[in-house]
């Protein structure tokens, strides 16, 4: 069955991005996404994009932090924020008929955050708290060390949520937090997204009245660098003493950036070999198989200018050197041994489902819509990029294997 739904593109004259993608729901998402993250960060101010994040929820000129919470809880609504290493994410779940409310209360906390000490100090605590729970889960504690890994002596290398001696240094004056989002807040990164039941020109006249005013010329943005000198041979193995009751590993390193010619074709060799599945070549094999681990997946993450790759499994200690070698295995067939053609149909079957189900979910769909438009200027319906997918020949996938997962380029981390 087709898809009701069409996607509307409009730019502001100062640079802001803006697109609506009507569907015929009554909830609509709706936020601002800003291509400003950790890697815009400088060694000690990192956690700033965090803490912004945070911090604007705590006040803004207009109103307090409770006041925030009531105007979107208040009408039934959601509203959630996020940072990665390359954007700053805001946005609210309401039904339509709330959509102006919501996205000028969003404007607010962007453009007139009050950055109050106490409350800043308050949020600060709650951050050092969500960093000492992030250190007790080394499931996710291990990506971050992976990337620093793989990033070493970049700004990819730094963790979203910093330190607590760059929390401190951050914290200390809320000029300094004004003074960076004036830097990077810029209208040229920013996207408004729209997605539900509502008029493409009514989101267009919205996005204008909040944000129309912002002027391009306002403070200089620092200049995204990545450094592709990564660690020598020997600094691609690091081990961590965390007294866990299991070894948890991840092995991987780099791929394509965003836009590669081969995004898509390594985005179809993940899926097949660790992908969400339970029949990815990876779970077949160390779980279904033998038993020898609960979690083992992989991930291709493709950022601006650069990507990586990894696998992450855990396991109990007498078991680890016999997963790693079954990885290294599942890594090693893939770069010698071609997918069959009938294989390669089978793997676009599954991923075409994937996608759809995927498409489903409006929050996710809202929120890649708003990434693609902030990098691409465009955001392609599921339908258009599974049309590119399977234009995947069993050759490219081979060429991709072969040089993303040459065991050369492999780094690897474990917490034992």
């Amino acid at each position: 069955m087709q898809e009701n739904t069409q996607t509307f593109y409009h730019i502001l004259p100062n640079g802001v991005k803006i697109v609506h993608r009507w569907t015929p729901s009554p909830v609509a998402y709706v936020g601002v996404m800003v291509g400003a993250g950790t890697r815009d960060e400088q060694p000690e101010e990192n956690g700033m994009a965090h803490y912004i994040e945070h911090c604007v929820f705590k006040g803004t000129t207009h109103r307090s932090a409770r006041q925030i919470i009531h105007a979107i809880e208040g009408i039934g609504g959601e509203i959630n924020a996020y940072t990665t290493k390359e954007e700053t994410t805001f946005y609210a779940a309401i039904l339509c008929e709330h959509v102006q409310l919501s996205l000028h209360l969003i404007a607010e906390m962007l453009l007139e955050p009050a950055f109050k000490k106490e409350e800043t100090d308050k949020e600060r605590m709650v951050i050092l708290d969500e960093i000492e729970s992030y250190n007790d889960s080394p499931s996710e504690l291990i990506y971050d060390d992976f990337e620093s890994l793989v990033f070493s002596g970049t700004s990819l290398a730094m963790p979203i949520l910093g330190t607590r001696k760059t929390l401190r240094h951050i914290s200390s004056n809320p000029d300094y937090a004004k003074r960076w989002m004036g830097e990077h807040y810029r209208p040229e990164r920013m996207v408004v997204f729209c997605q539900g039941n509502i008029a493409a020109e009514r989101i267009f006249r919205l996005a204008e009245k909040e944000f129309g005013h912002l002027t391009a010329e306002t403070g200089l943005t620092a200049t995204r660098s990545y450094s592709v000198s990564g660690p020598t041979a020997n600094e691609r193995e690091r081990s961590f003493r965390k007294h866990t009751h299991q070894v948890h590993a991840m092995l991987g390193g780099k791929a394509y950036p965003l836009g590669h010619e081969n995004q898509l074709a390594m985005f179809l060799l993940n899926n097949i070999l660790g992908g969400g599945s339970l029949n990815s070549r990876l779970n077949l094999s160390l779980r279904e198989a033998r038993g020898l681990v609960y979690t083992v997946e992989s991930a291709y993450t493709p950022l601006s200018d650069t990507g990586y790759w990894c696998v992450y499994f855990a396991c109990d200690p007498e078991d680890y050197s016999q997963s790693l070698d079954l990885v290294r295995h599942e890594l090693d067939k893939l770069r010698t041994t071609p997918l069959t053609e009938n294989g390669l149909r089978h793997a676009l079957d599954q991923l075409r489902g994937q996608l759809a189900i995927s498409a489903q979910n409006q929050e996710n769909s809202a929120l890649a819509m708003a990434k693609s438009v902030l990098y691409h200027g465009v955001a392609p319906r599921w339908q258009e990029t599974m049309q590119k997918i399977e234009q995947t020949t069993t050759l490219q996938l081979h060429q991709v294997a072969k040089e993303v997962f040459e065991a050369q380029n492999t780094y690897i981390l474990t917490y034992k």
